[in-house]
């Protein structure tokens, strides 16, 4: 046979027999002495004809030897057989469709490979899960802030959550919540498979999203976790609910669930949510509240009864059914049961009203006062009692209603109360509604003080020499030393030689600049600061016209102030905080500090009896329909930007202000109302500050005044001022007892810039 035996149609090797026919024969090797001669069968050779010529042979031999080993390379493939791939995909001898069907053998591996790798990927997640610690939003608490009295709230900061233990709950609160959420509660593994594929089967599907979690789970997120609702993150929800499971005791999973939870109505955990559907502490809700608390979990704004009863009935009653196939409650015991009646709830912002000047000042005092910040105090779950009396806040906020119908609509108000003993702040009224004008109108605002300065300058003279007996010309529109033009009393006034006390009870303007001048404007302001005025106050210059008060204090301040006078001269800080808490024990606060003598008791003495006279006789007797002894001071500031009240017993100093605001918060001069033709200090103010002190005194024992102690010497009266040719000549007057009748004053200042129109009382 020949090198090319077998190949005669061009298809392929002819079977033999030999090999069962199946095997293509082997080819022969040709060497080139095969290619180039023969032996005859005797052994002879004879020359090949076709290669005698050398000349052109060479390049026939390779060509035939090229093709022999491509055949034998062919033969050697065919007889191999198709090479075999790892993944028959395309599937090979397939057309059409079933080319690229995969077949069974296929699918099944690539089940099985990736069910292999998912066990080994979850095995490793499980291994390296680790309890994370509590998310900071889990662990937050309400803080309370109560009345003087600890027992009545006056608002929250932060999220409404109180933590509570289950140990002090009644067991049906817990059964209520397993029956509703997750029955096998308390005997899985912290996961439920079923419901997992449940869940998702309904979300496929396009069902109402579920979760297919139970309470471990849900624990799991908003203890741990936060929300996700992406199936990565049920993953490793449900990682770490196994986790928990191995590691927690399911007593302790349940309460960290109860407080955790959101149950509506702004109430997060059973504590809040007891409180906001029922007025009532966990501890004492019923079967019938709990069922209904627990069947409203999982959507508790939609299926709250005041807004869907319907549904809310139907969990309710689910709920029951639920305990009763537990075991945990019993049939009669279920049919026994009356679907609860919960309390009205309106929703409210905290800072709402009246009450959010008093909240928001209790948040500025800890916050400044002490190294709890706002977050730390927005979720530590403090309790806070404040000095602020109900009633008194009550009479305050009712006064502030008395305001005349017809006052211009940006006039402010201003009331506040001090108990002079301690500083303690027992009435706040900064405004009608915090929401609408965040700015408090006791601790934020400042007004023109006007006359109420009047006593600082007296108590700096009692101290340096002067007595009440001390005599002054009072004479309107006089000249005084210091002043750029003349000084004026309110209404043109002129009162002729008087001494300290008249000129305090009628607040002569012109007595005050004379002895403000004598004694140095800088001991008036002196005697301001130790008061309490804060020191950087707009306007407080040592000025001959300090006394006539153009500086500009908070309310506050002049409460604070006035406090030190009705205390015998003993300063105390104002505060709001009465007592700080936390839950644990480890932080406490009290605004309450040691008070500072600033004063000599027998100068305070003598200037509480000439504040006295203003009640008795003089621009503040509105007050005196009260019946006690009360000492204050009207105040109206130069071109009538302001007007005050402050009166003062020995148990409590209270301040109403009233100022009128301007475009851009600017003061203005108020616009006159209620008839008269301008508002003074002793007109609508001292109308408020009676109204607001008739209930408060009405359950206050009267106590006196320390008598007057006559410090100082008796002065012959002394001109410090000439009149000017316009002034009211006086019938008598009194000569000087120096050689010229305008002594130099003591070195001041330069004159007063502010206006000094005619302040009144």
């Amino acid at each position: 046979m020949t090198g090319s035996q077998g190949h005669g149609d061009g298809r392929g090797p002819t079977p033999e027999r030999g090999n069962g026919g199946f095997d293509a024969p082997t080819p022969r090797r040709m060497s080139t002495r095969d290619a180039t001669s023969s032996r005859s069968p005797g052994g002879a050779q004879i020359p090949n004809r076709a290669g005698s010529a050398r000349t052109g042979s060479t390049p026939g031999i390779a060509a035939t030897r090229s093709s022999a080993r491509a055949e034998a390379a062919r033969t050697a493939a065919r007889r191999r057989g198709p090479k075999r791939r790892v993944i028959d995909y395309p599937r090979r001898g397939k057309t059409g469709l079933r080319r690229w069907l995969p077949s069974w053998r296929l699918l099944l591996g690539s089940v099985l490979t990736v069910g292999a790798l998912g066990f080994f990927a979850v095995v490793i997640a499980y291994a390296t899960t680790t309890i994370p610690k509590p998310i900071d939003f889990a662990k937050k608490q309400t803080a309370t802030i109560y009345y003087a009295d600890g027992k009545t709230p006056i608002g929250t900061f932060g999220i409404k959550r109180e933590l509570v233990k289950i140990g002090d709950l009644p067991d049906f609160v817990g059964n209520a919540v397993v029956a509703s959420e997750d029955r096998t509660f308390w005997k899985n593994s912290g996961v439920s498979l079923t419901g997992i594929g449940r869940a998702f089967l309904n979300n496929v599907r396009g069902g109402r999203q579920q979760g297919g979690s139970t309470i471990t789970q849900q624990y799991a997120e908003t203890y741990f976790l936060g929300t996700n609702k992406s199936y990565v993150g049920k993953i490793k929800e449900a990682l770490l609910a196994l986790k928990i499971d191995q590691q927690q005791e399911k007593k302790q999973i349940l309460e960290n669930y109860l407080n955790t939870i959101y149950f509506g109505r702004g109430s997060y955990g059973i504590e809040a949510a007891a409180k906001s559907y029922f007025g009532v502490s966990a501890k004492d809700l019923t079967v019938s509240q709990s069922a209904m608390l627990a069947g409203i979990i999982p959507s508790p704004n939609n299926w709250d009864p005041r807004k869907n009863p319907t549904e809310s009935k139907i969990r309710w009653q689910r709920t029951l059914d639920y305990m009763v196939l537990d075991g945990s409650l019993k049939q009669a015991d279920r049919d026994a049961q009356v679907f609860p009646t919960t309390i009205e709830y309106t929703r409210q912002d905290t800072l709402g009203g009246p009450e959010g000047y008093i909240l928001d000042s209790v948040k500025r005092e800890i916050t400044s006062r002490t190294a709890i910040t706002a977050d730390e105090l927005a979720s530590q779950g403090f309790k806070i009692v404040t000095t602020i009396d109900k009633p008194t806040q009550d009479a305050a906020v009712a006064a502030a209603a008395t305001m005349p119908k017809d006052a211009p609509p940006n006039l402010r108000t201003a009331i506040v109360s001090v108990d002079p003993k301690d500083g303690a702040i027992v009435a706040m009224y900064g405004g009608p509604d915090f929401i609408t004008r965040p700015q408090n109108a006791v601790t934020q605002d400042i007004a023109q003080a006007g006359s109420t300065f009047k006593p600082f300058t007296l108590i700096a003279a009692l101290e340096n020499g002067e007595s009440l007996h001390s005599t002054f010309t009072g004479n309107n529109n006089m000249v005084v030393p210091g002043f750029d033009k003349p000084v004026k009393n309110f209404d043109g006034a002129s009162f002729g030689v008087i001494d300290l006390v008249k000129a305090t009870a009628q607040s002569v303007n012109t007595v005050f600049a004379q002895l403000n001048v004598k004694i140095g404007p800088g001991k008036s302001r002196d005697a301001a600061i130790r008061a309490g005025i804060p020191d950087n106050t707009p306007a407080l210059d040592p000025v001959p016209s300090f006394v006539l008060g153009p500086a500009s204090p908070h309310p506050i301040d002049m409460a604070e102030a006035y406090a030190t006078i009705a205390s015998g001269g003993t300063r105390h800080q104002t505060f709001l905080v009465g007592k700080l808490t936390s839950l644990d024990g480890t932080s406490s606060y009290s605004g309450a500090g040691q008070g500072t003598s600033v004063f000599r008791p027998d100068v305070i003495a003598d200037v509480t009896y000439a504040m006295t006279q203003v009640v008795e006789q003089g621009s503040g007797k509105t007050a005196k329909t009260l019946k006690r002894p009360i000492a204050g001071k009207t105040g109206t500031s130069s071109d009538n930007m302001s007007a005050w009240f402050i009166g003062f017993t020995p148990q409590i100093v209270s301040v109403v202000a009233i100022y009128q605001e301007g475009p851009g918060g600017a003061a203005e001069s108020i616009t006159p109302f209620a008839g008269f033709k301008q508002i003074t200090g002793g007109s609508v103010p001292a109308s408020i500050w009676t109204a607001f002190m008739k209930p408060v005194f009405a359950k206050m024992p009267i106590v006196q005044f320390p008598p007057r102690a006559n410090v100082g010497v008796t002065a012959s009266p002394t001109v410090t001022a000439t009149p000017t040719p316009t002034a009211t000549p006086t019938p008598t007057p009194t000569p000087t007892p120096t050689p010229t009748p305008t002594p130099t004053p003591t070195p001041t200042p330069t004159a007063s810039p502010t206006p000094t129109g005619s302040p009144t009382a």
